[in-house]
């Protein structure tokens, strides 16, 4: 029988597309990032329902193509959680939602699947804690004990409502939320900055730049004493990896038409397939001067092969670009600061590791 993990807690990342889970190593003096089943130190934040079972992580996010109504991806969940169904946001989103939202008892946004045959009604809070009971199980499974208490990221926008239902999903999922850590912060921490020496003011600016698969944020935070304060953030939680990938979709599925005179922005499966290609050729873009792709029979027979350069892909992105750095002067405006006060930057993301964002500034 596992015992239970009682001297510390794990922390949870929880990532609008990918999430991760790490535990303190006392003996190393770090962090150490948990490993899932298949291996790998991120989860893909999907979670989907089938006629037999419900799946969450890797396994959810290999059969999204065949099964996309009943699969729900937590950057939605997200976006839902302590939010009511009236909320404007929701009311946009929810037409491009592949899955179907209605209202609950208290106008809560309720996600409704197809589950063993049964119409399954779900609650944002639901969803997040299936992702948190597969981020739990993982750590059980390294640590080769019973997880009870977690420290989780919420980003530093959170209203209340939202901070409160993310600790609802932690119960939810059998978990003792200890702390609710900011997004910024965190990473500030992860990166030691909270430990480096302080400047002639006795204080660290820190500007933390997170730019990740749906969602933008930028937190100008002032470190003095080991506390942390939020000087001013702002962002959009409309953008991220996943524009930059319709952008080349888009590309792509103009290509493929004119040139073989076919129309495939109707067939679901035929797009899933070239987005998820297109995800895979942007990771290229950001060791490589190109990337190939290459589907075969991807809409009526047809196979599709062909290639695209970073320059392209900068181009195709360019305002996404620049909408970053204007949300980073704005922070900066906001907090009556010069970019030469700032003592570090931090890059946080999975698109951050995109050249053009490491390379774009102001004067681009």
């Amino acid at each position: 029988m596992k015992k239970e993990c009682e001297g510390h807690a794990v922390g949870i990342d929880l990532g609008t597309t990918y999430s991760c889970v790490a535990v303190w190593q006392q003996q190393h003096s770090r962090a150490e990032i948990i490993p899932n089943d298949q291996g790998n130190r991120t989860t893909p934040s999907y979670v989907a329902f089938t006629e037999y079972q419900r799946l969450v992580g890797d396994v959810a996010m290999n059969q999204a193509d065949i099964n996309p109504t009943n699969m729900v991806l937590f950057l939605y969940a997200k976006r839902m959680i302590g939010r009511k169904f009236a909320d404007p946001s929701i009311q946009k989103d929810k037409e491009v939602w592949p899955f179907r939202v209605t209202s609950g008892a208290n106008d809560e946004p309720i996600v409704v699947v197809k589950y063993k045959g049964q119409e399954r009604r779900l609650c944002p809070e639901e969803i997040l804690a299936m992702v948190l009971t597969k981020m739990r199980e993982n750590a059980e499974e390294y640590l080769d004990a019973l997880v009870k208490n977690v420290v989780i990221t919420v980003p530093a926008y959170f209203s209340d409502s939202q901070r409160k239902a993310t600790r609802d999903a932690g119960a939810i999922a059998g978990l003792n939320v200890m702390r609710l850590i900011n997004e910024p912060t965190a990473a500030a921490i992860a990166y030691g900055l909270d430990k480096a020496g302080n400047n002639r003011c006795g204080e660290r600016n820190v500007l933390v730049f997170h730019l990740g698969g749906g969602t933008f944020h930028v937190t100008l935070l002032t470190i003095k004493n080991k506390l942390f304060q939020v000087k001013a953030f702002g962002g959009n939680t409309h953008l991220g990896g996943k524009d930059f990938n319709d952008r080349m979709l888009k590309h792509f599925i103009e290509l493929f038409n004119k040139k073989n005179n076919v129309d495939i922005s109707g067939n679901s499966r035929a797009l899933r397939r070239l987005r998820s290609a297109c995800e895979r050729a942007k990771r290229v873009l950001s060791y490589n001067s190109d990337a190939l792709i290459g589907i075969d029979s991807l809409f009526q027979g047809i196979d599709f092969c062909s290639s695209i350069t970073r320059a392209r892909f900068e181009e195709l992105n360019m305002d996404l670009f620049r909408e970053c750095i204007d949300t980073v002067s704005k922070c900066l405006t906001d907090a009556d600061m010069d970019k030469n006060c700032v003592d570090d930057v931090v890059l946080v993301g999975g698109s951050s590791r995109i050249l053009k964002v490491q390379q774009i500034d102001s004067r681009s």
